[in-house]
C-alpha cells in the first residue's frame, strides 16, 4: 500500500496519522451536515433519487452522471430505514434529515480523498509531502465546504485521484521491473470509467495521458502500453462508465445532455461577484465573469499559510532536481487553470478539482521554507536534531492554522473568510451565490410559511426549493413564482410576497431587489451570523411603489 522507501516501523505510524486525519476530517465534514438547507441543485438531486425509486432508471437530471445519484439512493434509503427503526423505539431525535443523508456521501469520499492524496503525493515526492498534502486537504476549510454539498464535484476527485494512484504505481512496476504492471493499468482504467461517471469532463483525462507522453520518447523507459493494452485500457473504462453510469443508455440522457451543453439549462443571466454582476456563461470567455475570479478565492478563502506554501512551491515544480514527478503536477495545475480562468462561467465549486494539486504544491513549499528555517540554526551539539524538530514544527503550524480556521467556521465552512478577505464582516461579499447556496431559504421559508396569508403568492429565485419547504411546513396552498418573471411578478397584490436571498441578484431582478431593500422587510433570515434572506409583505404603499418595476 504505502511506497517501498517507507519502513515497516514508520508505516504504522503512517497509517495512524492518515487514520487520524480521515476521523477528524470527515468530524469536520459531517458535523451538523443538515444546519444548512437544501440548494436548488440539491433538491434536483434529492427529487432525481425520488424519481429513480419510483419508476426506476430515468434520464432525470440526466445532464449529470449516474453514480453519485446511485450513492444518494443507498444514503437516503439507509436513513429512511434507520428512522423508522428510531421511531418505533420512541428515539426521534437520532433521525437523520434529508440534507444529511444526501450530504454525507460527498463528506465521507472527501474525507478518504485524504489517503488518496497522501498515496499519490507519495509516488510523486515521497511520504512527507505527501503526509502534508493529506493534512492541508483534510483541515482545508474550502476543501471541506465543498465536500458538504451534494454536487459531483467531491467524487470526481476522489476517483480522479484513485485513478492516478494506480497509474503512477503502474509506472513504478514497469520500470522497475519487480512485478506485473498490468493490474495497476486495468484498475487505473476502471477507476478512470468511475471518474467519466461522477462528471462529464474527459478533458481532465488529457493530464495523465500527457504526463504518459512525456516520457515516451526516452529510450530506456519501459512504462509502455502498446496498442493491444490501449485497446484492453479503454474497454475496461468504457465498461466500468457504463456500469456506474447505466443511465447513459437512455435516449432522454442524450436529450438532457444536448440541452444542457447548448446551455439552455442557464436559468438566470448573472454571477454576483465582488459586488458586481457578471454574465456567467462559458462560452462568453473573457466577457463573462473575471479572470481573476478563482485567484481571488484562493486569496480569501483559503488559510494564507497555505496559500503561502502554494506560491513558494510553484516555482519549485520547474527545477529538475524535484523529480519527473513534478510534471504531473504542472499537467494538473495547466488543464484546470488555463481553461477555467479563460472560460466565462465560473463558479467556486469548481475549484475542488484542483485543490489537492494546490495543496500538494503548497505541502512542497513549505517543506522548502522549513529546510531553509532549519539553515538558520546553529551548527552545534544536537542540532541536527533541532532543525529536524524545526521543519517540522513548520508544517504542524500550518496544519494547526488550516484546522484552527475550520473549527472557527464549522457549521458554515463556506463562509469563512481569511484576514486578507476582511476576516468575518466580510463573509458573503466575494461569492455570495457560493458562499450562501440557498443555505437559508430553508428558514425563510419558515417565515414565510408564518407571514403568508391563505393562498398567497410567494416570489424568489428558487420557486421550487422556496416551495418544497412550505410544503413541509404544511403550506400548500402557497404558490410560488420566480422573481425574474416579469409576467409572474405582476400579479403579486397587497398581501402577497417576496423573498430576496444574498446571492441571487441577477441583471434581471436588480432594479427591483434595490427598490424592495429601501422598505422594511418583514423578517430577515440570517445564516451564520450574517444576513442571508430578507422577506417582504406586500402592502398597497410597497405595491404602488414597486409596480413599474414589478412589471418591467
Amino acid at each position: 500500500m504505502f511506497p517501498e522507501q517507507i519502513t515497516r516501523a514508520s508505516s504504522v505510524l503512517l497509517v495512524a496519522s492518515l487514520s487520524v486525519l480521515v476521523l477528524f476530517g470527515f468530524g469536520l465534514r459531517a458535523y451538523r451536515l443538515d444546519a444548512e438547507g437544501l440548494s436548488e441543485d440539491e433538491l434536483n438531486k434529492v427529487r432525481a433519487v425520488a424519481d429513480y425509486r419510483q419508476r426506476g432508471l430515468t434520464p432525470t437530471n440526466g445532464e449529470h452522471p449516474f453514480l453519485m445519484k446511485a450513492l444518494l439512493t443507498v444514503s437516503i434509503v439507509a436513513a429512511e430505514s434507520w428512522n423508522r427503526t428510531a421511531v418505533a423505539e420512541s428515539r426521534p431525535h437520532l433521525r437523520v434529515s434529508t440534507e444529511t443523508a444526501a450530504r454525507l456521501p460527498g463528506a465521507f469520499l472527501g474525507a478518504l480523498s485524504s489517503v488518496l492524496i497522501f498515496l499519490l503525493a507519495s509516488e510523486l515526492f515521497g511520504a512527507g509531502a505527501g503526509l502534508l498534502a493529506a493534512a492541508l486537504w483534510a483541515f482545508d476549510p474550502a476543501a471541506i465546504g465543498f465536500n458538504r454539498i451534494a454536487k459531483e464535484d467531491s467524487f470526481l476527485v476522489f476517483f480522479f485521484i484513485l485513478a492516478n494512484y494506480f497509474w503512477l504505481r503502474g509506472q513504478r512496476a514497469a520500470e522497475r521491473g519487480d512485478r506485473n504492471p498490468e493490474p495497476f493499468y486495468w484498475a487505473a482504467a476502471a477507476a478512470f470509467g468511475a471518474t467519466m461517471a461522477s462528471k462529464y469532463v474527459p478533458h481532465f483525462f488529457a493530464i495523465t495521458i500527457s504526463y504518459y507522453y512525456i516520457f515516451q520518447g526516452a529510450p530506456r523507459t519501459r512504462w509502455r502500453l502498446g496498442k493491444l493494452r490501449w485497446l484492453k485500457f479503454f474497454a475496461i473504462m468504457g465498461a466500468a462508465f457504463v456500469i456506474c453510469n447505466p443511465t447513459i443508455l437512455l435516449p432522454g440522457t442524450w436529450h438532457e445532455m444536448r440541452v444542457f451543453a447548448t446551455e439552455n439549462r442557464i436559468g438566470h443571466d448573472a454571477y454576483e461577484f465582488m459586488g458586481q454582476l457578471y454574465r456567467n456563461q462559458a462560452t462568453l470567455w473573457l466577457q463573462g465573469s473575471p479572470w481573476y475570479f478563482y485567484f481571488v478565492f484562493m486569496g480569501v478563502k483559503m488559510p494564507t499559510a497555505v496559500v503561502a506554501g502554494f506560491v513558494v512551491g510553484l516555482p519549485l515544480l520547474f527545477r529538475q532536481r524535484l523529480g519527473d514527478g513534478r510534471y504531473f503536477v504542472l499537467f494538473w495545475l495547466f488543464f484546470w487553470f488555463f481553461p477555467f480562468t479563460l472560460l466565462g462561467g465560473k463558479f467556486t465549486r469548481y475549484f475542488t478539482f484542483v485543490l489537492p494539486a494546490v495543496h500538494i504544491t503548497a505541502a512542497l513549499g513549505i517543506l522548502y521554507a522549513g529546510r531553509l528555517l532549519a539553515r538558520l540554526l546553529p551548527h552545534r551539539g544536537n542540532s541536527e536534531d533541532i532543525r529536524t524538530y524545526a521543519r517540522a514544527a513548520l508544517a504542524v503550524v500550518v496544519v494547526a492554522f488550516s484546522a484552527y480556521a475550520s473549527v472557527s467556521a464549522a457549521p458554515f465552512y463556506r463562509l469563512y473568510m481569511t484576514a486578507l478577505g476582511g476576516g468575518a464582516r466580510a463573509a458573503g461579499a466575494y461569492f455570495p451565490h457560493d458562499e450562501f447556496y440557498d443555505a437559508a431559504l430553508r428558514d425563510a421559508a419558515r417565515e414565510v410559511a408564518l407571514l403568508a396569508r391563505p393562498g398567497a403568492i410567494v416570489a424568489s429565485e428558487t420557486p421550487e426549493l422556496l416551495n418544497y419547504y412550505a410544503r413541509l411546513h404544511g403550506r400548500d396552498d402557497l404558490t410560488s413564482v420566480s422573481l425574474s418573471d416579469r409576467e409572474a411578478r405582476d400579479t403579486l397584490r397587497a398581501g402577497d410576497l417576496a423573498v430576496v436571498a444574498r446571492g441571487r441578484r441577477y441583471f434581471s431582478n436588480d432594479a427591483l431587489i434595490s427598490d424592495l431593500n429601501v422598505a422594511e422587510p418583514a423578517a430577515v433570515v440570517s445564516h451564520g451570523g450574517v444576513e442571508a434572506a430578507r422577506i417582504y409583505v406586500f402592502d398597497d404603499a410597497l405595491r404602488a411603489r414597486t409596480s413599474d418595476l414589478l412589471a418591467h
